[in-house]
């Protein structure tokens, strides 16, 4: 049979390959994922950057006009955030459309509250040392402490005692040390009235604390949580079938609005240009008669209120405790090393900046939008993608930069600079 060996064919092999337009429509799902998640982590960034950009611009206000470095700013965060912790607690019973309101109202307290804290400290503290920039950074960093330690053991017993000392203190200042003005030991009276004023205050604070409701501590060492109003919970919209969170969208328009609103009361208001004469020269600014101490104060306090602030927007984004500050300051003070002392450009940029890249590479979510880098560059990236590493890489491109910029993107220029 001449074709025998035709009739041993072996059954055929079938293998199953996708389709080509099934493939593409794989890959694109892949690359719409991945961009949707480079979107998201584009958008914390920019939200962490916008309270970066709050908080670092109340303390370029400060450094920039009285050249103190104010440790205690990332406390006063922790103050705006505990503000908007108790007038959460207050409208929560309420309930309904009324508790929908807390957080503007949070809002305003937060930024009131600080920034009386801030005024009174510059009055009772900070106008004591200027020109002593040691002495103020080692001040601000002791009230920082006292912060910390007030907001874990505060309870009813601790703040009547206070109240009582300051009261006191007030008193004597105000009435009975006056007619020793002119004495020699006037000064170690005055000492001595306030050690007596704090004497009453501590033995009061521990007859109360034998109450037992009165000596229970307010917050305690535990981080503490704040619910998002229903407005602020969900997506805003979408954008290209991308949401956008609306706390995180929320915190990006409030920074923008606060930062709108400072340039119009720097440039166009006339306490605004007082600041920026006594910013410019302090001594000419004197001699023209702009009252120097009240600039100083309203600085101080309109910076302090804007940490205030941002540490009200912190707690969308999460738990809140004692700590907060400690978490904050350093990245506020490379926002404005990296922008350049006292502007605000520079200071805006470099907080997005830092903002994006904590995010970005912190979440280490570049790993997945890039699953196919090469090892060396997959294992630089495992190595940073933690919060805490990611800080360290944001310090590492700060080095590098200064090197070629050391006076940041954007230097002071003019008198400013010689001051």
């Amino acid at each position: 049979m001449p074709h025998s060996h035709t009739q041993a064919r072996l059954t055929p092999t079938v293998s199953f390959r996708p389709l080509p337009g099934l493939q593409r429509i794989g890959d694109l799902r892949i690359a719409l994922s991945a961009l949707e998640l480079f979107f998201s982590q584009i958008l914390d960034g920019l939200s962490i950057g916008s309270v970066l950009l709050l908080a670092a611009t109340g303390l370029a206000i400060v450094f920039g006009l009285m050249g103190v470095i104010n440790l205690a700013h990332g406390e006063f965060m922790m103050l705006g955030a505990y503000v908007t912790f108790v007038v959460q607690s207050v409208f929560k019973p309420i309930g309904g459309v009324i508790f929908e309101l807390y957080f503007p109202v949070a809002l305003v307290l937060s930024f009131l509250v600080t920034a009386i804290f801030g005024v009174l400290l510059e009055r009772t503290l900070i106008r004591q040392l200027y020109g002593r920039p040691l002495e103020t950074l080692l001040a601000t960093w002791g009230v920082s402490l006292v912060l910390i330690q007030l907001i874990r053991s505060i309870s009813t017993s601790m703040l009547i005692g206070i109240l009582v000392t300051v009261a006191l203190g007030y008193v004597g200042k105000r009435f009975l040390l006056p007619r020793f003005s002119q004495k020699p030991f006037f000064s170690y009276l005055s000492g001595l009235w306030w050690i007596v004023s704090g004497i009453v205050g501590i033995v009061l604070i521990d007859l109360l604390s034998k109450v037992r409701p009165l000596s229970s501590a307010w917050f305690g060492p535990r981080n503490i949580d704040v619910t998002a109003p229903k407005w602020l919970q969900g997506s805003w919209g979408m954008i290209g079938g991308i949401e956008l969170p609306g706390i995180r969208i929320f915190i990006i328009l409030l920074s923008a609005i606060l930062l709108l609103a400072m340039v119009w009361f720097l440039t166009k208001s006339v306490w605004g240009l007082r600041i920026r004469a006594v910013t410019q020269n302090r001594q000419m600014s004197n001699c023209l008669g702009i009252p120097t101490d009240r600039v100083d104060s309203i600085t101080f306090g309109i910076g302090s209120g804007l940490a205030g602030v941002a540490g009200c927007a912190i707690t969308l984004l999460g738990s809140v405790g004692p700590n907060l500050g400690a978490a904050y300051i350093v990245s506020c003070f490379m926002v404005i090393v990296l922008g350049g002392v006292g502007n605000l450009l520079g200071t805006i940029l470099a907080a997005l900046i830092l903002g994006v890249i904590q995010s970005v590479v912190g979440s280490g979510s570049l790993l997945i939008m890039f699953p196919n880098l090469p090892d060396a560059a997959k294992g630089v990236v495992e190595f940073f993608a933690t919060t805490s590493m990611s800080l360290v890489l944001v310090f590492i491109f700060i080095i590098a930069f200064l090197q070629f910029r050391p006076n940041g993107m954007f230097p002071q220029k003019g008198r400013s600079v010689d001051a």
